[in-house]
């Protein structure tokens, strides 16, 4: 990865020398399974006399040609760069290749259906992998037309940016040939191709255009495509965005292709968005699953104004591209769709993502230190979606709603089709809201870390309030005691409902600050800091507002105030404070058989996933078996309460499945998966097949011999995933090398496939199965680091850390590979340090759980 990397001055450099004007790329994707023939014209401005370079990643280069002179392609070419002198004030280059298809879901990503044997193709270009397909100079601020010509099999539909242009038939197969895109970044153009399969409509643009639109998927999957349900939520969200932005949509069309073994939820490639193929749905999902993929579509939306009209100049900036798409979906879905508890979801998974990353000893400021290429690839992280959108959030209540629209507006003006930094949308902000924010940006963008709020109160003998106050602190590592502009509600319990009563919005800043409008008033049976969730920070319960949340955490009548009372305690029981079987008792007690799970999926799937997390690895181990045990149980007892076919019954169900581990709870799952018994509503359709046979397997119930039976009953893509997962959770010392070896060794895997495996590894009830690949993991990191794509090495390194063993051995060997490893690459020692932080957060929490 070293030799494919790009530094910030390097591209500082090159964009002061040159100017790109257009590319002409031809793509023959009919050459075979493993190269295709690429064929680059660009034309671009240049100081006199200069050098510089035009990145490409190839398996062999045949013509560079300069300005009519042929360069010899072994001198100036190294398979990653090519160098180029001597340059004219204008230039055409000619660059002729043969490229590679990737299996990693990076670059050109090639896959094979089962079910059919047809080939499918797309590119993921964020954030430098178009020059694995042509000759680019790769990076954000350096934008061009691009126009793409596709020889492809006669049968396929071959998608890109831009609309098709002309078709005609040819000797191997059909040439594609696409409209001139307006100026972009290189990592937002894009090709699909193959036999995709969906359906077409339109819309009309605020200016009068008619906007085609499409929504396509693989050819065995149309059957489970619901596409008319992802055009609602286009047509939904193209209305609120041309409303609210005053601009049109930028682009001559807007296609929408669910791909096959994508590494991400979507990608905003400029009129032709990709998709995770997950988000077509063959079985049953939670609806908090539907929700997230209106979301998304919302999500990559905004990014064709925000992200591809507009874009960074460079990865610095890369926080503000996604806060933006994050915090103007959450804002579209709330008020332009049916999902009108979007903030309470943001509360749930966004803002949660947040504070947990912010409390990582690698933590990072919200404009953060981007060097070069490597830099980027781990900041894809909490804090370039969450925390910046919650932040982002915090700056609309700051500035006013209307003034931030106005101008966000102002900035699509001034700088569409063009690259900006950060202060170029704040001065924005401050002519239409009137406010200096540079303190603010200082504030906020430039430092790290959460800070936590705490009310402090007293009372007297009638529980009259006499005095109150908030008191933040700060990590000593990060000691930013910030400004918040914040809400503090008031709520009594009348009836058994908790419903807020009172409320107030203060400005707090320092270490304390007083709350005079709560003096004189009665204590109220819940005080809640930060209500309607508007700062950025942890809170904290008072103590009579803690026994009161205990005790009535269901009972609130808004899912807001109870979502986020919710994390406050989810937040002490990471932090040590509060017991994590008081905390799974909460759960099980409380909140997921309570009226909060059964309104709310998002609610529950975070719960769940909570659940989880601490009788995994919070819980002491003295008292885990049996705290595993008592879960499984109460699940099993809420899956069968559960109403027939609701959400909250597939949730408890696949719940129930992960956590059996008894002989008579996997008896329960085996009745299940062979149908000799029921739950009434529960539909055991394909996915929930394979989520009950993991767990037969994990469990040992079962032996390979069952995965290829179900195998060969689901002979497709997601079938292959799932088998590959259920084989590596086997509980037998052959199965975990089997699984080792195929990611580690060979890795030879494709991205997806080597995800579920690495799944299935960690699918573990005797956690003695993982100890002997403690040290192969410690030892295999450098060489993974080095040989892998980054995407492919981040899976191993994180999804490989054997965290479930969490014990003070781990922590010791980490520890020692940090000590001897100094000069590891800055990204790989900050994702070791991540999964050292995990072991680190257990302990503590054992301990307490331990008391």
């Amino acid at each position: 990865m070293p030799g494919e990397n790009l530094t910030r001055e390097e591209a500082r450099v090159r964009a002061e020398l040159v100017q790109v004007d257009t590319y002409d790329v031809q793509l023959d994707l009919t050459t075979g399974p493993e190269l295709f023939r690429s064929v680059t014209t660009v034309r671009f401005g240049a100081r006199e006399g200069a050098s510089t370079f035009i990145d490409l990643l190839s398996a062999a280069v045949h013509e560079v040609t300069l300005n009519g002179r042929a360069l010899d392609p072994a001198v100036v070419s190294d398979g990653v760069r090519v160098q180029l002198d001597g340059l004219a004030g204008s230039n055409e280059l000619r660059v002729v290749a043969d490229c590679r298809y990737m299996n990693t879901g990076e670059g050109l990503h090639r896959f094979v259906d089962p079910v059919d044997d047809e080939v499918y193709l797309y590119t993921q270009f964020e954030v430098a992998d178009a020059r694995r397909v042509f000759a680019v100079f790769e990076q954000p601020d350096l934008k061009a037309a691009f126009t793409f010509t596709v020889t492809a099999p006669a049968h396929w539909r071959v998608i890109s940016g831009a609309p098709v242009a002309s078709t005609e038939d040819v000797d191997a197969g059909r040439r594609w040939r696409f409209e001139p895109t307006p100026r972009l970044s290189s990592y937002v153009t894009a090709i699909i191709a193959g036999p995709y399969e969906g359906s077409e409509d339109s819309l009309v643009s605020s200016d009068g255009r008619t906007i085609p639109l499409g929504v396509y998927c693989r050819r065995s999957l149309v059957e489970h495509l619901d596409a008319h349900n992802v055009v609602a939520a286009t047509k939904a969200g193209f209305e609120f965005y041309e409303r609210e932005f005053e601009a049109p949509y930028p682009f001559a069309k807007y296609d929408q292709v669910f791909v096959p073994e994508f590494n991400a939820g979507a990608m905003e490639n400029a009129g032709a968005v990709t998709f995770v193929e997950s988000y077509v749905f063959r079985s049953k999902v939670p609806r908090a699953t539907v929700e997230r993929r209106v979301v998304t579509v919302l999500h990559e939306l905004a990014h064709m104004w925000f992200g591809d009209l507009v874009t960074m100049r460079w990865w610095n900036d890369l926080w503000l591209n996604e806060s933006f798409a994050e915090f103007a979906s959450t804002l579209a879905a709330a008020e332009a769709t049916e999902w009108t508890g979007a903030w309470t979801t943001f509360n749930s998974l966004e803002k949660s993502w947040a504070y947990r990353q912010d409390q990582l000893p690698t933590t990072h400021p919200i404009v953060a230190e981007i060097n070069d290429l490597e830099d980027v690839e781990v900041n894809f992280d909490g804090i370039t979606y969450a925390k910046g959108a919650s932040v982002l959030k915090q700056l609309v209540a700051y500035v006013g709603r209307e003034e931030f629209l106005a101008g966000v507006r102002a900035y699509f003006r001034r700088h569409a089709w063009g690259n900006t930094e950060l202060v170029d949308l704040l001065r924005e902000l401050e002519a239409t809201s009137g406010r200096d924010l540079s303190a603010w940006s200082r504030e906020w963008l430039e430092t790290a870390g959460v800070a936590t709020l705490r009310p402090v109160l007293e009372t007297d003998a009638d529980g009259t309030i006499t005095s109150a106050a908030l008191h933040q602190e700060a990590p000593a590592e990060h000691p930013h005691l910030r400004a918040h502009r914040l809400a503090i509600g008031c709520y009594g319990l009348v009836d058994g409902k908790l419903t807020r009563t009172h409320r107030v919005e203060v400005d707090a800043a320092g270490a304390s600050t007083d709350l005079p409008a709560l003096v004189g008033r009665k204590r109220p049976d819940l005080l809640l800091v930060n209500d309607d969730d508007l700062a950025y920070a942890k809170i904290r319960l008072d103590e009579a507002s803690l026994a009161t949340a205990l005790e009535h955490l269901d009972a609130f009548t808004e899912s807001l105030p109870r979502s986020l009372v919710a994390a406050a305690l989810w937040d002490m029981t990471r932090d040590g404070e509060l017991a994590a079987r008081d905390y799974a008792d909460l759960l099980l007690g409380t909140l997921l058989p309570g009226d909060a799970a059964r309104a709310d999926s998002t609610v529950a799937l975070v719960l769940l996933r909570q659940l989880s997390t601490t009788v995994e690895l919070y819980t002491a181990p003295a008292h885990r078996e049996e705290t595993a045990a008592r879960t499984a149980e109460a699940l099993l007892g809420m899956l069968r309460a559960a109403a027939p076919g609701s959400d909250t019954q597939l949730q408890f169900a696949r719940a129930f499945a992960s956590f059996a581990r008894s002989e008579e709870h996997l008896a329960v799952v085996r009745g299940l998966y062979e149908g000799t018994s029921t739950v009434e509503g529960l539909e055991v359709d394909a996915d929930m097949r394979w989520a009950l046979l993991t767990s037969l397997a994990a469990g040992g119930a079962v032996d390979g011999s069952a995965v290829d039976a179900e195998l060969q009953r689901d002979a497709t893509a997601t079938g292959q995933r799932s088998a590959a997962a259920a084989r590596a959770a086997l509980p037998t010392a052959e199965a975990k090398r089997s699984a080792w070896a195929e990611v580690v060794e060979r890795g030879t895997l494709p991205n997806a496939v080597q995800a579920s495996v690495i799944a299935g590894f960690g699918r573990v009830h005797d956690l003695e199965l993982l100890r002997p690949f403690v040290e192969p993991y410690f030892d295999a990191l450098r060489t993974v680091w080095a040989e892998r794509t980054n995407e492919m090495a981040q899976q191993v390194v994180t999804g490989l850390y054997p965290l479930l063993l969490a014990d003070a051995e781990l922590l010791e060997r980490t520890d020692a590979w940090l000590a001897g490893a100094t000069d590891a690459p800055p990204a790989l020692r900050r994702l070791v340090l991540e999964n050292r932080d995990g072991v680190a957060r257990a302990l503590r929490a054992q301990e307490r759980d331990a008391r």
